[in-house]
């Protein structure tokens, strides 16, 4: 009975709270802590191997966003008659594969970074410690469920995960209910997306939202070198 009670908890309730917190949250941190709505940069100092973990990084957080934005929110019925469920998950694979472990290497480097070198651990907080810690780990989850989801390349568990997605985004009841039956390594890797987006507002990541998309209708600008 407290197992079902924890399980609609946290995959029927909690990802309504971690979005509300979300977006409110974003919300009233543009609006009251602007000065803190940046990303505090920590090139300046030191830039040993800060371009190859940084773009490591960035570039697999894009691909593995994307990826789970479009491969969990797309019905079946919309890609069924060109890709199977199972070519699918296994396009899922390679891809996630190689993104997970960009976003393991590079955040790995960076959050070494922070932890071990004096002068950009003195400008760390615990929040963008706490963060980046855990979407390192989020990242070796992910690598560890393509481990499990090699034992059933059918599909039928990524059909079930993408169904539970669909339930919360569309406001679907009984979304918990999908979740029942899939191994516990899918259920951790939701928890703790879901506290990443729980704990968003408070963090660096909340400067995503200002995607500088001005700079690319933007006139050409000359820089001189000096001498």
């Amino acid at each position: 009975m407290f197992a079902e009670y924890l399980q609609h908890l946290i995959y029927g309730y909690y990802p309504y709270l971690a979005g509300t917190v979300f977006l409110v949250g974003s919300l009233l941190r543009f609006d009251h802590g602007q000065y803190t709505w940046k990303a505090h940069s920590s090139q300046i100092l030191s830039k040993k191997n800060m371009r190859l973990a940084s773009n490591l990084f960035h570039v697999g957080i894009l691909v593995i966003f994307f990826g789970h934005l479009f491969g969990m929110l797309t019905p079946h019925w919309m890609y069924g008659r060109f890709i199977s469920a199972g070519d699918k998950q296994l396009l899922a694979i390679i891809i996630g594969g190689i993104a997970g472990a960009m976003v393991v290497i590079g955040g790995g480097m960076l959050l070494y970074r922070r932890l071990f070198n004096p002068r950009i651990k003195a400008t760390s907080g615990a929040m963008d410690n706490l963060i980046l810690a855990l979407i390192v780990f989020q990242a070796c989850l992910g690598m560890v469920t393509i481990i499990f989801s090699l034992g059933h390349l059918e599909g039928d568990v990524m059909l079930t995960l993408a169904s539970w997605a669909q339930a919360i985004v569309f406001f679907n009841g009984g979304a918990a209910n999908y979740l029942e039956e899939v191994s516990w390594i899918y259920k951790v890797h939701i928890f703790v997306g879901l506290t990443i987006i729980f704990l968003f507002p408070f963090t660096r990541l909340v400067h995503v939202w200002s995607i500088p998309l001005g700079y690319l209708g933007r006139n050409y600008q000359i820089v001189r070198k000096r001498g």
